[in-house]
């Protein structure tokens, strides 16, 4: 990659940013008291967070897109990325996402002070499962994050110069992966609302804890390390997975 780190950097951090302010923004829309959204149901989520990954990969062409340290982790695998690259990715997902999450509690503060239930309001910000089992936690989320990278691999593969055909779903830019996230919530994020990246849910949970929230309650760090560990297991076997499936050509 050409994008110097600096470029790199804000890349990312803004991409993040705007993913989670869509997409933590629609939790709020939906989860939170007295707003137009309240009750809009799980498949608004689902729709909310594709459209967030849409707008977030848009504005972070410099570098890539990843917005992701799943994603991230997986180029380094292949060797698309450098080791410091890696680094620079996750300290701008961490960022941004953190970033995203306290615009998503400025944009529905009241609402946030009028909400009594604290789950509701830790929701917005981070992931949580139905049934908390965690190794079978960890389980949905290796699947459902390798299904997002194996998948997003797979778009930029293939394709026949001579013949003019785009390298997978690549031309496409944004559409197919807001497309394959709406699908994987629909299908996997029953368990445990498919964090599938580390930084959607760090960030913001970090945000939860240390924002003064009118009666937030606790940010569930039992938790945390599910939506971490789980993500980056994916991230690595689809990448690895992606050398024997996947072809270059």
């Amino acid at each position: 990659m050409d994008t110097d780190l600096g470029q790199l950097f804000l890349s990312e951090l803004v991409g993040t940013a705007m993913l989670l302010l869509l997409g933590g923004g629609v939790v709020a829309n939906v989860a939170l008291t007295k707003t137009k959204g309240f009750s809009g149901g799980f498949l608004l989520v689902n729709f909310g967070w594709g459209l967030a990954v849409f707008a977030g990969v848009t504005v972070s062409y410099a570098s890539g897109a990843h917005l992701n340290p799943a994603v991230s982790i997986a180029q380094l695998v292949l060797g698309n990325i450098d080791f410091v690259q890696f680094l620079v990715y996750v300290a701008a997902q961490l960022l941004g996402a953190f970033l995203g999450a306290v615009l998503v509690w400025l944009s529905y503060k009241n609402h946030f002070d009028e909400e009594p239930d604290p789950a509701n309001k830790l929701g917005v910000f981070s992931t949580g499962p139905g049934i908390r089992n965690y190794g079978w936690n960890v389980v949905t989320e290796v699947i459902a994050t390798f299904v997002l990278v194996f998948v997003i691999i797979g778009f930029g593969r293939g394709g026949d110069a001579e013949l003019d055909v785009p390298a997978g779903l690549a031309a496409l830019g944004a559409v197919p992966v807001a497309l394959l996230v709406v699908g994987i919530g629909a299908s996997l994020g029953g368990p445990t609302g498919y964090a599938i990246n580390p930084a959607r849910d760090l960030g913001p949970r970090i945000a939860h804890a240390v924002l003064p929230i009118r009666g937030k309650g606790g940010s569930d760090w039992g938790y945390s390390w599910v939506p971490v560990v789980g993500p980056l297991v994916g991230g690595v076997l689809a990448a690895l997975a992606s050398m024997a499936l996947l072809p270059l050509s």
